[in-house]
């Protein structure tokens, strides 16, 4: 059952949004559900302008608010052609919670 859950906002410019959406739906978010304890990820692209909101939010569920951190999550998140696009991330907040 996950407990936890890691948010991520992200900011990309428009020029990066077609490779950065291909790369993240292709490839990132399919090789981090396969870290063991990832249950589910969603992502969400900023519908009404919000105070200090970036533009794209993914949620993850995990067992643990250790995965993020762990080998098996790095070597799934680090991977050439995400490392590619993440260079054009522009603005970036994460964090883990833990459900109440």
């Amino acid at each position: 059952m996950a407990d936890y859950t890691l948010v991520v906002q992200l900011e990309v410019p428009e020029e990066h949004d077609s490779e950065f959406n291909r790369l993240y739906d292709g490839e990132h978010v399919p090789n981090l559900l396969s870290v063991p304890g990832v249950s589910n990820g969603q992502r969400y692209k900023l519908e009404q302008d919000g105070n200090d909101m970036l533009r794209y939010l993914a949620t993850y569920d995990l067992e643990s608010p250790d995965i993020p951190g762990s080998p098996e999550w790095e070597a799934k998140a680090t991977t050439p052609g995400w490392m590619g696009v993440r260079q054009h991330i522009s603005a970036r907040r994460r964090g883990v919670f833990k459900k109440m």
